[in-house]
């Protein structure tokens, strides 16, 4: 039992402790009690002054003193007299038992007017107390007479003896006497009234005031034992003579002995301990069967242990029966509810469950015979009787508690073949039994094993049963059904030490024998299962290779169409036996080709197309269980050494492509696994997920490098193809990028494993198929390429340089698409937001690469540490970074080189971004795709104007910047775009115009077509403030102190603006004409050009205005600039630039004789505003204005023209008041 009770029986209470204990000299003689010792944590354990704790068990068996300290003076004080110690049990008998009759007597009378009163408790309590000691030191002074001065009776010399002889020779006998009257008057345990047997229950922590009634109850228990020592230690002082009540004989008639009167009074006592157990189990459930102990105080605990040993003693000693042999008769009358022997009396008939109480009863009795150094004998001989019960037709709750029952009996004793037998056929008739328990819900179903390690495990935990008192242990009934704990009592069979197989070359042929082609066709799918389980368990404990032989043999004669359920628990079964292989490092060869020919043949039913839907789903039941089957043997492989391969065959190749998308992502995952154990063998060689204690095997590199490349060899001619076939999908399975990724892991492990078209590069090849072609999907190539930079050996290690290179445009195409995935309405889709993830991440391995780091550092732009970039920022960051390194860079072939570096950088830009510009959605693809045009022309205009560039430039600038493709646009697209093609693009291409040597014109020619179409697209119907301050072109035209570069946009806009916006055909003036002026005054307003040239172009389109249009908000927008004009000539003018003059003068010079004669109001109009603003410019027209005064005049024919003559003067006469009033006018 659980106890531990030092100083006892060894283990934990045995009679042969050390002596110590002998030597202690006890205050009051050895007792029952289960008070509670401050000394002990369990409450079940044995009290430190019972008969075990105080060493009398171990004197009586020793034949030892009782009580070698006590009774040494000449006196004796027993029930309140003095007695001669040595003498007055002889002189005094029959009064001394009267006195101790009435002391019992008296306790019981206090028993029966003991009340409830609390105030009595300490007085009764101490009164009983006290009447108790008194009995028990009576008791025990009989006991020390007996050892110290009883003598075998011999035959009494003739003549006359002293008295005291005469007496003395009389003690036997009349101690008989006294013994069996003590018996009659205390009775039996189970005839004791209710309220005394109710004190057994008394829950008791720390010192407490008792009853009367547990004084009296534990009284009883000890004159009960007493009787049975006095008796046996009457037996060994008379040396085998038998003890006969002379008195008795003379008055009944009927012999009366020493030896009749323990058997009886012993069958008595087992019978009551008995019935008071019975009592016990009415309210055990099954399932706390071994936690529910049979006694019901550890005083009756100590009772059955009292006996237990004092039986197997007398029985080794004395030869008469043994304890077990008491128990057997006692319990098969109860079994076979026949009438009990006569010296039992009769036993309760209350039991509700005979045979599983005699079952429980034998079970915890044999627990406690193991308080003894050899323990107590084994009774299989009954436990098979019960067994022959047990297995005739009950209920699964019945059997399952027998045969936990048996399990802790095989682990108490050694275990027995006959139980092995007779356990083996009852399950062998009902293999394909549920066994379940209804009552005990979904914990009463047991385990089910789902895949091969699993049901491998299941046989690990049958073949190493939990210790027997652990929980592990005691809750099997809940746990386990009665077949899985059958299974361990066989483990335990076949796991016995030191027999040398004999224990499965008795059992082997009864288990063969129970299997054939029609046994194995009717089996359930549970009866396979338990099928599988078995043989697993005998496998793992006999012969390995025998039974898995004999175990293909038997699921070889399963029907071929056999369900798919029954195929995927045959393969489970064999996958199993397979793990056993590999544990034990034997060869898997046949066992595996056997497993991957039927696997074949299914795989190819499940490819065809004939195959129904239905069908085919079923099918993917056990192809399912093989790839997690095979799965776990990769895993839990030392070395893959052991030909693992051949469960990889052609029945992959016709599999994966037959899968959907659910079953196809089972097989990517499982083909993760394989090419990951593969990369780790080589990795890290010996690794392995192997169960501690498994068979390792000896490292050997040339074996096992040639068996791993043996499975590389079967994933690349299996799985590979696949894969490739799967590279150029629309929706690729996420699986997809993590397999090609350990294929490329694998290339790189073992290169020459690789297929002869991936040669003699294949990690080159691979990657090519995987990352770098513009063709793949962004979300294949994102979650592809992180796995490869992560890793040491990634592209930026042992492949080549260019690799970095076609990385990053990789990396540079998947930001550019990463709004592909887009829902029709704008929002994330799930494979939006895993691209979004994966880039991310991407994106931080990117600038880590060697070459990336180096621009950067270059450039002076390396992000700081612990800095986390979104993917745009990033992208404009390295864009700018290579324009910067480019436009340091002095040396004409380092210029080159960078040049050609920075397109393969890009790539083919506009194919990246074709699906935006084709479908004109989702808008934020649109908008990042000009936004990152954008920033490539602005950062790399210089490198975009070397003829390298050039195919790039013109592609950007038909492509994108001709704004065809904006046709179609909703306005709030066109809104944010004008953002976005505000500065860069126009600026960057005006500066790759400048720059560009060879293609100058046409660039040119481009360049103004975008202004217009920009202009066109962009420029509101009606004058908006703010459309037109926030215009694209004038936004790229803007700059806060001039620059060549911007000039040169600056004439071409102007250009533009004059030649396709204000140009009047006829008389008519030309569309939006305010809105174009107004554009034309913010652009200069907001540029301060110094050109002439520049600053006089919108001249004559502003004088036009002025001369055609008569409306007053285009008449003051075109004064506004002409104004501005003007006096930003004139202020070169005042600086000394004069040649700004000459250019105005030019312009109205030719203005006055273009329109001589037909719009001289108009034109006198225009001069007098003019002179207004600057009469210099005024004054040098002086004789172009008499000129054209005469020849206007001489055409009329009508003399002078008083009306152009004083306007004339007007225009020409210095500033007046009249003047000043004019040039309010104009101002007004």
């Amino acid at each position: 039992m659980e106890e531990d009770i030092s100083q006892s029986l060894t283990p934990p209470v045995s009679p042969f402790a050390g002596e110590s204990q002998c030597e202690l000299t006890p205050a009051l003689p050895p007792c029952f009690s289960c008070a509670f010792d401050p000394g002990r944590d369990d409450t079940r354990s044995l009290s430190s002054d019972s008969y075990i704790g105080r060493g009398s068990l171990k004197r009586l068996l020793l034949r030892l003193a009782p009580a070698p300290a006590d009774y040494e003076d000449d006196t004796v004080d027993i029930f309140g007299f003095p007695w001669v110690t040595e003498t007055a049990l002889v002189e005094s008998t029959k009064l001394l038992f009267g006195l101790f009759r009435q002391k019992l007597l008296k306790l019981e009378t206090l028993v029966q007017s003991s009340s409830h009163d609390f105030g009595q408790a300490s007085s009764l309590h101490y009164e009983a107390e006290d009447l108790r000691q008194q009995c028990v030191l009576f008791l025990q002074y009989v006991k020390v007479f007996l050892y110290r001065y009883l003598e075998p009776t011999c035959p009494l010399e003739e003549g006359p003896c002293h008295p005291y002889e005469e007496l003395e020779a009389q003690l036997p006998s009349a101690l008989l006497e006294e013994l069996f009257g003590v018996t009659l008057f205390i009775g039996r345990l189970k005839d004791l009234p209710a309220n005394i047997q109710s004190a057994l229950t008394i829950q008791h922590q720390g010192k407490v005031l008792f009853p009367p009634s547990w004084h009296l109850l534990h009284l009883h228990l000890d004159i009960h034992w007493s009787v049975l020592e006095i008796l046996h230690l009457l037996g060994q002082k008379m040396q085998g003579q038998v003890v006969y009540a002379h008195h008795f004989v003379n008055l009944t008639g009927e012999n009366l002995t020493n030896n009749s009167l323990f058997e009886e009074h012993l069958c008595n006592l087992l019978s009551d301990l008995t019935g008071m157990a019975m009592g016990k189990y009415s309210k055990v459930r099954p399932t706390e069967a071994l936690t529910s102990h049979h006694y019901h105080c550890t005083c009756t605990k100590e009772l059955w242990i009292l006996l237990i040993h004092l039986l197997e003693h007398r029985s080794k000693v004395l030869h008469t029966q043994s304890f077990w042999n008491y128990m057997n008769k006692l319990l098969r009358s109860l079994i076979s509810s026949q009438p009990v022997a006569e010296q039992y009396g009769v036993l309760p008939t209350h039991c509700k469950d005979p045979l599983g109480f005699t079952w429980w009863l034998v079970t915890h009795l044999a627990e406690l015979g193991q308080y003894s150094r050899n323990g107590l004998e084994d009774n299989w001989s009954f436990v098979g009787e019960l067994l022959k019960s047990t297995c005739n037709p009950l209920q699964e709750d019945q059997i399952r508690m027998h045969v936990h029952c048996c399990l802790s009996l095989s682990l108490l004793w050694k275990p027995n073949n006959s139980t092995v037998t007779t356990l083996w056929e009852y399950y062998s008739k009902n293999l394909s039994g549920s066994f379940t328990v209804p009552w005990l819900g979904v914990s009463g179903l047991g385990s089910v094993s789902r895949t091969p390690l699993a049901l491998l495990d299941q046989a690990r935990s049958c073949c190493s049963p939990s210790p027997l008192r652990s929980s592990g242990h005691t809750q099997l009934y809940r746990s386990a059904n009665s077949f899985h704990i059958f299974l361990r009592v066989l483990a335990l069979y076949l796991a016995q030490e030191n027999a040398g197989g004999a224990p499965w070359r008795q059992i082997k042929g009864r288990v063969y024998s129970k299997f054939h082609q029609r046994r194995m066709q009717e089996l359930s799918e549970a009866g396979l299962m338990n099928f599988l389980l078995l043989f697993v368990v005998v496998a793992r404990q006999a012969e390995l290779e025998d039974v898995a032989g004999r175990a293909c043999e038997l699921l070889g004669l399963l029907p071929p169409d056999s369900p798919p359920a029954q195929r995927s628990l045959v393969w489970r079964g064999q996958l199993a036996l397979l793990l056993l292989f590999q544990e034990r490092g034997l060869d898997v060869g046949a066992q595996a080709s056997w497993l991957a020919s039927s696997f074949s043949q299914t795989a190819r039913e499940f490819y065809l197309k004939t195959t129904e839907p239905s069908r085919r789903l079923a099918l993917w039941g056990p192809l399912g269980s093989y790839l997690e089957g095979v799965a776990e043997v990769f895993e839990t492989s030392a070395s893959l050494g052991l030909s693992e391969e051949k469960l990889l065959n052609e029945g992959f190749g016709l599999l994966l492509p037959a899968c959907r998308q659910s079953e196809l992502s089972s097989a990517l995952g499982f083909l993760q696994i394989v090419l990951r154990e593969v990369h780790q063998r080589n990795v890290q060689p010996g690794h392995s997920t192997c169960p501690p204690g498994a068979w390792m095997p000896p490292p050997n590199a040339s074996v096992g490098k040639d068996r791993h490349l043996a499975v590389a060899a079967a994933l690349w001619a299996h799985f590979f193809p696949f894969l490739r076939s799967l590279r150029l999908s629309n929706t690729p399975p996420s699986q997809l990028a993590d397999a090609a990724a350990g294929f490329t892991l694998l290339a790189f492990d073992l290169p020459s494993s690789a297929p002869q078209d991936l040669q003699p590069n294949p990690i080159q090849s691979i990657m090519q198929c995987f990352s770098w072609d513009d063709m793949l999907h962004p979300l294949l190539v994102t979650r592809y390429l992180p796995h490869l930079l992560q890793n040491s050996s990634g592209c930026g290690g042992s492949v080549s340089a260019s690799a970095q290179t076609l990385s990053v445009r990789a990396w540079f195409r998947c930001v550019l698409q990463q709004h592909i995935h887009k829902n029709p309405d704008g929002t994330d889709s799930r494979a939006g937001r895993a691209l979004e993830e994966q880039l991310s991440e991407l994106t931080r391995l990117i600038l880590r690469l060697p070459e990336v780091d180096s621009i950067l550092q270059r450039a002076g732009m390396q992000p700081g540490a612990g800095s986390k970039l979104v993917p745009r920022s990033a992208l404009e960051m390295f864009i700018k970074a290579v324009g910067r390194v480019y436009s340091g860079l002095q040396v004409l072939s380092e210029r080159s080189a960078m040049a050609t570096r920075a397109l393969d950088y890009t790539g083919d830009i506009m194919k990246y971004i074709k699906h935006y510009l084709v479908n004109k959605s989702p808008q934020e693809g649109l908008l990042l795709a000009y936004w990152a045009v954008g920033c490539v022309v602005k950062h790399w205009s210089p490198l975009l104007a070397t003829s390298k560039a050039q195919q790039l430039l013109f592609n950007i600038v038909n492509g994108l910047l001709l704004p065809n493709s904006l046709s179609g646009l909703n306005n709030t697209i066109l809104t944010d775009l004008s953002l976005c093609l505000s500065f860069p693009p126009l600026q960057g291409l005006s500066i790759a115009t400048s720059m560009s040597q060879s293609q100058g014109a046409y660039l040119k020619k481009q360049l103004r077509d975008v202004i217009s179409k920009y202009l066109d697209h962009f420029l509101p119907a009606t004058s908006s403030v703010g459309a037109i301050a926030n215009h694209p072109v004038l936004l790229a035209a803007c700059e806060a102190t001039p620059t060549p570069r911007g000039a040169a946009l600056r004439r071409s806009i102007l250009q533009v603006i004059s030649e396709n916006f204000l140009h009047f055909k006829g008389n008519a003036p030309p569309p939006r004409l305010v809105t174009v002026l107004a554009f034309l005054l913010e652009l200069l307003r907001r540029n301060n050009d110094s050109d002439p040239a520049l600053l006089t172009m919108p001249l004559p389109s502003l004088l036009r205005c002025l001369k055609l249009v008569n409306e007053p908000h285009v008449r003051r927008t075109s004064t506004e600039a002409l104004q501005l004009v003007v006096e930003r000539s004139c202020t070169l003018v005042y600086t000394g630039v004069t040649v700004s003059l000459s250019y105005c003068v030019c312009v109205f010079r030719s203005f006055v004789e273009e329109n001589e004669g037909l719009y001289d109001k108009q034109v006198y109009s225009v001069l007098e505003t003019i002179a207004v603003l600057d009469s210099r410019v005024v004054q040098v027209l002086i004789p172009v204005l008499s000129l054209s005064l005469r020849n206007t005049e001489h055409k009329r024919g009508l003399g002078k023209n008083t009306t152009l003559r004083s306007r004339t003067t007007l225009c020409t006469t210095p500033l007046t008041e009249q003047r000043k009033l004019a040039l309010t006018r104009i101002e007004r």
